[in-house]
């Protein structure tokens, strides 16, 4: 079961932006923790971004802080994630990932319950 699917990943080039969609099936997105992170051959999965059902506060990591935003509309039960200033090290498989219980900050992937398949996004030079 794959209860959430990602979108609006593509080949850009390096100082464009994207905007990726996550559209959730299993659970209701303003009742979930959710977040973002990317994949890229031969490394860790890494964190990216995360939002909370309690305050809708949002919480980045240091390479992303600045050129991404996370956010969410209830309204259509889905998660976004707008990317601006591409660089190539970006470069990855985004994934989008969810979990019940909230958290101050959440950056484990082991802690998520609930994942997407990814969309590629990959920026050239």
């Amino acid at each position: 079961q794959v209860p959430l699917v990602e979108s609006g990943g593509g080949l850009v080039q390096a100082g464009g932006s994207l905007r990726l969609s996550c559209a959730a099936s299993g659970r209701a997105i303003y009742n979930s923790y959710m977040a973002w992170f990317r994949q890229t051959p031969g490394k860790e999965r890494e964190f990216v971004a995360a939002i909370r059902r309690s305050d809708d506060s949002t919480d980045y990591s240091h390479s992303a802080k600045g050129r991404f935003t996370i956010s969410r509309d209830n309204a259509k039960n889905m998660v976004y994630l707008q990317i601006n200033s591409l660089k190539p090290e970006d470069s990855a498989v985004y994934v989008c990932a969810a979990r019940y219980m909230d958290a101050p900050f959440e950056a484990r992937a082991a802690a998520y319950s609930d994942w997407g398949q990814g969309t590629q996004v990959t920026v050239s030079s």
